[in-house]
């Protein structure tokens, strides 16, 4: 058997869990007596097994970057960054991003810690931008549901846009645009003990309990909207707003998203039943990338440590970082579906 084979093979039963897919068709079918080729039995069918993959998916990969994560406590991850300085330190800092908090709310507290513990504002911003932007877990529930082109794609161009943001607000010196508050916390100042293997796998256990927690309603109500875009919403009137062929779709999909609220792992689905539906891909990454990483209650939040200029220039920034992407994504999607 040839590698590519096996490796399809794995990604279907291991990532796109054909084998849950074909078991809740059997429960539709054969239990509840519904075609699932109907918007009724179509919309059961979705609602199931995307909401059990994803919680599957989920478990598994929170307690795998939390074990890893357990290895950089804060004070580590600062004398790490500490020792690097210019467009290194911002890629480290958004690399960092990729194994730190699930939503952008989350991600706050830390950078208020690196930002107190002395780290350069651009290095801090590049991880407040890719941290609910882009994590391992993301990567691989992209690939899950479109495919590993767009899943490696979708890190490489969220991780510019973590970069390049960060290198553009420590070029325009805005430290001064910091609340003076953040700068005096001394919670960074704390050494962290040493942990055991008993004492990481409890840590990655109640980060699992912890996360779902915090996201289980955003990823029922973002697979309950997925499965009625996907079922009962005609192709032709989602064509109509947000086809291919609308110049204003993504800035559309981006507006919309801001004022909502949500995980990456809410939002996924949402794009999913887009793409199915025509959409593009660079349109539904633009309304995903939105609501993650510019939601107005992180933003509300982010006021509370940065004065309103700070604030707008980095909004400014990623938005028009999501707005080239997106287009960028429409243009050249089909070289990656």
């Amino acid at each position: 058997m040839q590698i590519g084979t096996i490796f399809k093979w794995l990604n279907d039963q291991f990532l796109k869990m054909d084998w849950l897919s074909h078991l809740i068709k059997r429960l539709v079918e054969d239990v509840f007596g519904l075609d699932i080729t109907t918007p009724l039995g179509g919309s059961i069918h979705f609602f199931i097994y995307d909401v059990i993959k994803i919680f599957i998916l989920l478990s598994v990969l929170i307690f795998a970057i939390s074990y890893i994560q357990s290895f950089f406590p804060p004070e580590r991850t600062r004398k790490i960054l500490g020792r690097f300085n210019g467009i290194t330190a911002n890629i480290l800092g958004a690399l960092l991003g990729t194994v730190t908090p699930f939503c952008s709310c989350s991600s706050i507290p830390l950078f208020i810690g690196f930002t107190s513990a002395g780290l350069p504002i651009g290095v801090t911003f590049s991880f407040l931008i890719s941290s609910p932007l882009v994590d391992l877990a993301s990567v691989l529930l992209l690939a899950s549901i479109f495919n590993w082109r767009i899943a490696i794609t979708y890190v490489v161009v969220g991780l510019i846009l973590a970069v390049i943001g960060g290198t553009l607000i420590s070029k325009f010196k805005l430290e001064k645009y910091v609340e003076p508050f953040v700068f005096k916390n001394k919670l960074m100042e704390m050494e962290q003990a040493s942990l055991t293997k008993k004492d990481r796998v409890v840590f990655s256990k109640d980060q699992v309990l912890s996360i779902i927690k915090k996201v289980w309603l955003y990823i029922l109500i973002g697979v309950g909207i997925g499965a009625a875009i996907h079922n009962w919403i005609p192709e032709p009137i989602i064509s109509a707003v947000l086809g291919q062929d609308k110049w204003y779709s993504v800035p559309l999909a981006t507006i919309v998203g801001i004022p909502m609220y949500a995980d990456i792992f809410g939002t996924l689905p949402i794009a999913e039943a887009l793409v199915l539906k025509g959409v593009g891909i660079g349109t539904a990454l633009a309304f995903m990338m939105a609501v993650t990483a510019l939601s107005l209650p992180s933003m509300i939040m982010l006021k509370k440590v940065v004065k309103t200029k700070l604030l707008v220039i980095f909004a400014t920034i990623v938005t028009i970082g999501i707005l080239i992407i997106g287009f960028v994504f429409n243009a050249f999607g089909y070289l990656l579906i």
